[in-house]
């Protein structure tokens, strides 16, 4: 680790400036974010699944002067180095992918030294954001809770609240790590884990098949999943869930997206109440609840965690009373924090000292957060408004639905309607009778206005590794395209 800050200075990356990964998940990720750290480096992690355009924008917005990846995508990341107009001879690759320099052999020609002083290194995270091109989300610590430090590894705070569900030297911990480095969830649980003196084991691509057999040959411990994991776990046959071994598993948490009522009470059933829930955001922290807490209030995403407050304002720019839903403000907490380049989208997230990230809900009389759907995803039908996670919820315990995404399409009277798009489950038929069985199913559990008045049907729906619906995507197949500028 501390020979690879060593390549990366001999480079002329120094503290303060940025490097970059287009990297699986691999142990060299882990190694590199390391040495960033320790050098004082900004370190951005980029999805491996962006087009080098995509890529190329984010090399270009975030600063940076060094690029390591692997032969895997060292095609993709040159020619994205090459577009954002850096020097070919800081474009890296972890393993032999000529003419890239190999980083293994640089590493070999330096000693190891004691980290530099000044403060430690950042890891930033783009968000993937619901309009526009994403934008880095820098982290600070609060002058006032913070003391002389002023910047810090950014996965810091997971650790000292013990977000993450690991004891401090615990070597009997086995985390068994499912999601993409390149999102803040997957890597803060390896780092906390890690920090414990644990066991870590990694999964490239995630199945519920080879999930069951990693957690029975290793004994794991603590996981961290997202709603659709669980959603592919409970299809998989009565049979192979019950061959399953999970009784070494005592701590599981979830975050990433809101996850059926339904889903969730399967799960502890079938796990038992080591099910922790997380809602927080790449900008900071927010709530937690644990199984005991949630079955006593189904759906909720718990209370706020240690340091957060929690504000729900609704269109008139007043406090909601319980049981009123709108736009949830969060304080900072330890943290605080800006986009990378961008003022003006850091000011339209902040309400004085909170932030928002577009999320509606609301607080019940005891202080426990509802989420029913984020702000640029409702639909506004006859002036009613819409929140697509809730109908979602309903279809998903549909038996023939394996997955589902709901969005507003233009109607020339109501403005927009509801339409849902569902991935059938295998061997269903899709078809005008699914259609009709999945709109009464609808109709018959909540109210007739937020129900689909039609279904269209896919072999399978866009989502992110980390699990979240790319509705952007979705929703614009049924909405006219801007004009072209001339």
């Amino acid at each position: 680790m501390r020979r690879t800050a060593k390549v990366l200075s001999a480079l002329g990356v120094g503290p303060g400036d940025t490097v970059a990964v287009v990297l699986s998940n691999r142990r060299e990720f882990l190694e590199v974010y390391g040495a960033a750290v320790e050098a004082g480096l900004y370190f951005v992690a980029v999805n491996w699944h962006l087009q080098p355009a995509e890529v190329s924008y984010i090399l270009e917005d975030s600063g940076a002067q060094a690029l390591i990846t692997e032969s895997r995508f060292a095609e993709a990341a040159a020619a994205a180095a090459e577009r954002a107009g850096m020097d070919a001879g800081r474009v890296l690759s972890v393993d032999p992918a000529p003419p890239l320099a190999h980083l293994a052999e640089l590493v070999g020609e330096h000693e190891a030294a004691s980290p530099p002083e000044g403060p430690a290194g950042q890891i930033v995270f783009y968000t993937s954001g619901t309009t526009g091109r994403p934008k880095g989300v820098k982290k600070r610590f609060r002058a006032e809770d913070s003391g002389e430090v002023t910047l810090t590894s950014g996965i810091g705070p997971i650790r000292r609240a013990g977000n993450a569900g690991l004891a401090a030297d615990d070597e009997d911990l086995v985390f068994l790590s499912s999601g993409p480095f390149y999102h803040a969830l997957p890597i803060a649980g390896v780092a906390s884990a890690l920090d414990s003196g644990g066991l870590v084991v990694v999964m490239d691509r995630w199945t519920p098949e080879v999930f069951l057999d990693l957690v029975g040959r290793y004994h794991v411990t603590n996981a961290t999943l997202v709603p659709t994991m669980f959603h592919r776990l409970l299809a998989l046959p009565d049979e192979v869930r019950a061959a399953a071994d999970v009784s070494s598993l005592r701590f599981v948490n979830h975050a990433g997206s809101p996850c059926p009522v339904d889903v969730k009470r399967r799960m502890i059933e079938w796990w038992g109440p080591i099910i922790t829930e997380g809602y927080s955001s790449t900008e900071g922290a927010g709530t937690t609840v644990t199984s005991q807490e949630w079955l006593g209030k189904p759906g909720t995403v718990g209370r706020p965690s240690p340091g957060v407050e929690i504000r729900i304002i609704g269109d008139d720019g007043e406090e909601c009373p319980a049981g009123k839903a709108g736009l949830v403000y969060l304080t900072p907490s330890l943290w605080d924090f800006e986009y990378h380049g961008d003022p003006d989208k850091t000011s339209a997230a902040r309400r004085g000292d909170m932030f928002t990230v577009g999320d509606i809900g609301y607080l019940d009389e005891d202080g426990y957060l509802f989420l029913c759907g984020r702000q640029a995803d409702t639909i506004i039908s006859g002036g009613v408004n819409i929140y697509p996670a809730e109908v979602e919820s309903v279809l998903l315990r549909h038996p023939a639905v394996r997955d589902v995404a709901v969005v507003g399409v233009p109607n020339e009277e109501w403005g927009e309607e509801v339409r849902a798009v569902v991935e059938p489950m295998e061997g269903e038929v899709a078809g005008p009778d699914l259609e009709a069985d999945l709109i009464a199913f609808c109709r018959a559990e909540i109210a007739h206005f937020k129900c689909p008045r039609r279904v269209d049907f896919v072999p399978s729906l866009e989502r992110d590794p980390n699990g979240k619906l790319r509705k952007g995507i979705i929703r614009s197949r049924y909405w006219p395209s801007p004009p072209q500028q001339a």
